[in-house]
């Protein structure tokens, strides 16, 4: 273990430095998220007023994707930045080292968990600035940057594994589109109940995306709400276990490999 945890903190340092000195990759996921977010609620307001509505405000409806999206981009970042070592040969000089794959693997993705906590301290900024009453409270609003970190965990994992098992960033990249269908078929826009369209509130419902989305909307808008907290975590950190076990069978193949 004493051996271990320094090998983690210079691979997590590395991967903090490496997104830093690269503006285009450490940018788009904070900011492009609260842009589209700042959009919808401009277009959507008029959502407000339908009856059954969770909130009269759509910007603190809104507000939850953000978290989610930039999640998203922890997979790319994460999967790229990895699949890069690999195309340049770095991974195999790793493997010439002491190096253990479990501690390249977590120190890879400690540094998209910070950035997830990064994220999440800007879009809760955001929503203050903004006039975003946080119903949970300071409470809440803690428990927010916990989740946005967890679920940067799964998805950063789960974009480790893709680049492992292609070693290739144009495949991990190509994933991306299809995350992003499932963010849109969720209930990003308008409460499940609500959807009147039933194959599209039934595609919803089974959307795991939807939970995550619902677990975050309820810290800003109900307050704690026990079902939404168990569901919308308990599927953040299935997907990172599940996301985790297969990154760490993908990176000893692939070190066992070179």
């Amino acid at each position: 273990m004493n051996a271990v945890a320094p090998q983690v903190g210079a691979v997590a340092g590395r991967s903090l430095r490496r997104t830093l000195r690269q503006p285009a990759m450490a940018i788009p996921p904070i900011v492009f998220p609260v842009t589209l977010m700042i959009v919808n609620a401009a277009g959507l307001k008029a959502s407000t007023n339908l009856p059954g509505f969770p909130t009269d405000s759509f910007l603190a409806f809104a507000l939850a994707v953000p978290f989610i999206q930039g999640a998203l981009f922890a997979t790319m970042n994460a999967g790229t930045d990895l699949a890069r070592d690999i195309q340049s040969g770095f991974l195999n000089r790793l493997a010439l080292t002491p190096l253990r794959s479990s501690a390249l693997l977590a120190g890879q993705l400690s540094g998209i968990v910070v950035l997830g906590f990064v994220q999440g301290v800007f879009y809760v900024a955001v929503g203050l600035a903004l006039g975003v009453d946080f119903a949970a409270g300071t409470g809440g609003i803690l428990m927010l940057l916990a989740f946005a970190m967890l679920v940067s965990l799964g998805f950063g994992a789960l974009g480790s594994f893709l680049a492992l098992r292609t070693g290739s960033g144009e495949a991990v990249q190509g994933l991306f589109p299809l995350l992003f269908v499932f963010l849109f078929i969720s209930s990003v826009n308008a409460p499940r109940n609500l959807i009147a369209v039933d194959w599209f509130r039934w595609a919803a419902t089974a959307n795991p995306v939807s939970y995550l989305v619902e677990c975050v909307r309820s810290l800003i808008i109900t307050g704690w709400d026990a079902e939404a907290l168990a569901l919308g975590f308990g599927i953040a950190a299935a997907i990172a276990v599940v996301a985790l076990a297969l990154a760490s069978w993908a990176m000893k193949e692939r070190m066992s490999r070179t």
